[in-house]
């Protein structure tokens, strides 16, 4: 007879602990609706702990500290007590490592449940900074759980972000890793929860043997059914705590036989957890005047739900042009941002927008240094080897028509 797990996936909360604006598609048309806050995730693990006791683990892709104003102004601090009482199996990272890696140690230490990734290393010994792999009981079953955290961070991200640590894509230390678990620790089943992004996860799961799931995250993307590449099952559950991913295995002679995914759409039909939410409120209250003013008002959603252009992108560009006097704004092709509907703009709209509030600087730039610019975002966003492909969209540009072609190699797609 076939032994039962649940895996409930959260990715890419980006610390937006309360419920806010989603975009949601019906066809080519844009419609907003309230969904996401951790009481009500809080809720919907009860429930589903409840509905299978002992079958279940709930795991976190990263991107979870980092991204709001109360999490930033707390340097992570404020989403601990929140994350520690939905207790979590296993966690990765990606924009945890924004507050430097020594921050990032202490806010895991604080946390009930292990970081794992299996490709960050400490430059000076060459020592893991994280455990690479768990073993967590469920269902009957023992799981080895590996993570993988984001492989860019020392590579596109600010220096400090990776001050004293580097980090590899894991394919070379994937397959050993595996192999120990299954052949020293004898679990039953691997499950990868990984940072790198769909399209890396998708050529990580055709290359290297004995993942069972894989769960995926930093691309955002709304898996309503798994991608099963070879044996591997690979889901991802959205943004910004909007959705929890579902997946029901059935598992015989320690492989799965049958499965049930469901994109679960974090929303008011979900009952909150009243102790997750006055721990959100606590963590709120400081910043709620603040936030909460109204600075502004925008007859235009503004989002960031498109890989070449955004409506929100171009409201913070032509707010430089208009700062500067410069002639061409540019800015990240960031995925994070919780979409702002038609409507009064708050200041937490705008700490949402850009919860980094980085420095902007005016240069001169000559067409050639301009056109290498563009070429090498463009081979980060559409590289054919998924591995160079660096996981936001292309790079937001004002006051500049920029012709491509998408298709074409390395160096070329400017026209």
């Amino acid at each position: 007879m076939a032994q039962q797990l649940t895996i409930l996936q959260v990715n890419d909360t980006h610390g937006y602990l309360e419920p806010h604006q989603e975009l949601f598609w019906k066809g080519s048309r844009a419609v907003f609706r309230q969904a996401g806050g951790y009481a009500r995730i809080a809720g919907l693990v009860a429930e589903v702990r409840e509905e299978r006791a002992g079958e279940v683990l709930v795991l976190d892709c990263g991107d979870t500290i980092h991204g709001t104003y109360p999490a930033v102004q707390s340097r992570g601090e404020a989403m601990v007590p929140v994350l520690n009482a939905l207790h979590f199996d296993a966690m990765t990272a990606h924009w945890e490592f924004a507050y430097g890696p020594a921050r990032f140690k202490e806010i895991a230490g604080a946390l009930d449940y292990p970081v794992l990734a299996l490709n960050c290393y400490d430059k000076a010994t060459g020592d893991l900074i994280f455990d690479p792999s768990t073993i967590r009981e469920a269902g009957g079953l023992s799981v080895g759980i590996i993570g993988i955290a984001a492989t860019i961070v020392d590579k596109t991200m600010p220096p400090s972000f990776s001050e004293g640590i580097s980090l590899t894509l894991g394919r070379e230390e994937l397959p050993g890793t595996i192999a120990r678990l299954r052949e020293e620790e004898r679990v039953d089943l691997v499950v990868v929860i990984s940072h790198l992004g769909f399209p890396q996860e998708v050529q990580l799961a055709a290359e290297v043997d004995g993942i069972d799931v894989l769960l995926s995250a930093h691309t955002h993307n709304r898996l309503y059914r798994p991608a099963v590449v070879r044996d591997t099952l690979i889901i991802q559950s959205g943004c910004h705590g909007s959705f929890v991913g579902r997946l029901d295995l059935a598992v015989e002679n320690g492989r799965v036989s049958g499965f049930r995914h469901e994109l679960i759409t974090v929303d008011e039909r979900i009952a909150p957890d009243p102790a997750v939410d006055a721990l959100v409120a606590s963590a709120m209250e400081p910043h709620r005047e603040y936030l909460d003013a109204v600075v502004g008002e925008t007859a235009t959603p503004l989002h960031r739900s498109a890989v070449l252009e955004s409506t929100m992108d171009h409201l913070l560009l032509q707010a430089l042009l208009d700062a500067s006097g410069a002639q061409m704004a540019f800015s990240n092709g960031w995925r994070y941002g919780a979409p702002v509907a038609p409507g009064p703009v708050t200041r937490n709209d705008l700490w949402n927008i850009i919860p980094v509030n980085p420095p902007v600087s005016v240069v001169e730039l000559t067409g050639a240094e301009l056109r290498a610019m563009m070429e090498e975002n463009l081979e980060h966003t559409f590289s054919r080897d998924p591995y160079q492909q660096m996981g936001g969209y292309v790079k937001r540009c004002r006051g500049i028509n920029c012709y491509i072609k998408v298709e074409n190699p390395a160096g070329h797609r400017v026209r």
